[in-house]
């Protein structure tokens, strides 16, 4: 089966993709296009769909890059191939020929890019690592290689939404805490359960940062199986594991 690969037309004018499931080689609850090394998925089939990855994002196998994700607003600045994974959940780069990846089963990934200034960055951003500033971050990297962040096209890919998003009043307090206007990411459950948009807060943190363009897929996650992975959905139904989604973009 051929991958399927979403675009922004926002940024056409660079080489990315937010890859589906679809046209993978894994098979039971991760079928399709595992790209989790992190999975308990067959170390080869993960290798095979990566390598299919890099070729559509048409570069070598070892230059499509990623970092070992924590939830952190800690970012990379690339030059080259990595040998090792550093603990991370953003990469940027002004080097051509270098696919810049982030992988996600519900958390946000965002893929930025300077035209201008021929820069580019990937961040996994889920609640903690948006709320503790990877987004930020990730701007501030793209800034120091030259980019101007007034420049800056930054896209949220497939993730879950708010009607998907269930937590606890703990969690509303958590932002509360942080900022009483956080109240308006979050809408009525059931009981005590509060329903978060995730998308929201990012396209937030990142306009009130100054990025030049802002914008989200609108692909919910956790409402389709057949496209996405979703680590709630799979938490739901009891699985014993979940894909991740690939996200890329190179110069």
């Amino acid at each position: 089966m051929t991958l399927e690969i979403l675009t922004a037309d926002s940024l056409s004018f660079v080489r990315h993709g937010f890859f589906t499931r679809r046209g993978g080689a894994s098979s039971g609850v991760f079928a399709g296009l595992n790209c989790g090394s992190g999975s308990s998925d067959q170390t080869d089939v993960v290798i095979l769909n990566r390598a299919r990855v890099a070729q559509a994002m048409e570069v070598e196998r070892e230059a499509l890059v990623g970092v070992h994700q924590v939830h952190s607003p800690d970012v990379v600045t690339v030059t080259g191939p990595l040998n090792d994974k550093p603990r991370a959940d953003a990469l940027v780069t002004a080097t051509p020929g270098l696919a810049l990846s982030v992988l996600t089963a519900d958390c946000q990934p965002v893929l930025f890019a300077d035209p201008e200034a021929g820069v580019i960055g990937a961040a996994h951003a889920g609640w903690r690592g948006a709320r503790d500033g990877v987004l930020e971050a990730t701007l501030d990297a793209m800034e120091a290689l030259g980019a101007s962040r007034a420049d800056i096209t930054a896209v949220i890919g497939p993730t879950i939404s708010q009607r998907a998003y269930e937590v606890g009043p703990e969690f509303l307090d958590d932002f509360l805490a942080e900022d009483m206007d956080n109240s308006r990411f979050f809408a009525n459950g059931t009981g005590d359960r509060m329903l978060f948009d995730l998308p929201a807060y990012g396209l937030h943190r990142l306009r009130a940062a100054g990025c030049g363009q802002a914008e989200w897929t609108r692909h919910c996650t956790y409402s389709d199986a057949d496209r996405f992975y979703s680590y709630r959905r799979a938490t739901h139904a009891r699985e014993a594991d979940y894909g991740r989604l690939i996200s890329a973009i190179r110069l």
